[in-house]
């Protein structure tokens, strides 16, 4: 008898106890919720003035690694999302003049053209700047899954331990904040389905 039971939620966090399903489609489920659900990460940025004594790379290299509110209901079904589209881009700008005063610039700071695709968090340093130091940029998100790229792990990490029964596991799932961590979890066993119907054809079509 397959079953899945929630046993504790909140926003970050989600566990759930899975029972009747073999060990290798729940570890599956493990890491397609950790590296294999699409949420959106900056890729590319243009640089238009930067004198911080971060290098240009620097600064790319943070911003890539803030996690960004992803809408996957916007693309319908996981199976039609397309991670090498680039229409699914989303452009984000930062302009910090120069001033008088040594400060930080934050995620906060970010400016989006898309109301929900931000910073899950105001308050995630970029770079400090001494007086007269300026930075400004353009930057854009796209699509894409962890297996790529770890700035597109949809979930900071995600566990399976044996349950109390030989048929029963628990499966624990921290989000990044891009999504929600019920999402992760139905969007994982939809993309683990498309796996092994995709599977299952290259089967038939050897066989």
């Amino acid at each position: 008898m397959y079953s899945l039971e929630v046993l504790s939620h909140d926003e970050q966090n989600i566990s759930v106890k899975i029972k009747g399903v073999p060990l290798q489609y729940t570890n599956a489920l493990r890491r397609i919720c950790l590296n294999g659900v699409p949420v959106f990460a900056i890729d590319t940025i243009d640089v238009i003035t930067n004198t911080s004594v971060l290098a240009d790379e620097g600064i790319a290299h943070r911003l890539g690694l803030i996690p960004l509110k992803t809408d996957l209901s916007e693309f319908g079904k996981i199976s039609e999302i397309n991670t090498d589209d680039s229409s699914n881009k989303v452009l984000l700008t930062l302009d910090a003049g120069k001033s008088e005063q040594t400060r930080t610039v934050f995620s906060g700071d970010l400016h989006s053209e898309d109301s929900y695709v931000k910073p899950t968090s105001d308050t995630i340093p970029i770079v400090d700047l001494a007086p007269d130091q300026e930075i400004k940029f353009e930057a854009y998100a796209k699509l894409g899954i962890g297996v790529n790229h770890a700035k597109w792990n949809s979930s900071n990490i995600a566990t399976l331990v044996e349950g109390k029964s030989d048929d029963e596991r628990i499966l624990s799932i921290e989000s990044t904040g891009a999504l929600s961590p019920e999402q992760i979890l139905l969007a994982g066993i939809e993309q683990l389905g498309l796996n092994l119907s995709v599977f299952k054809d290259i089967i038939q079509q050897t066989s």
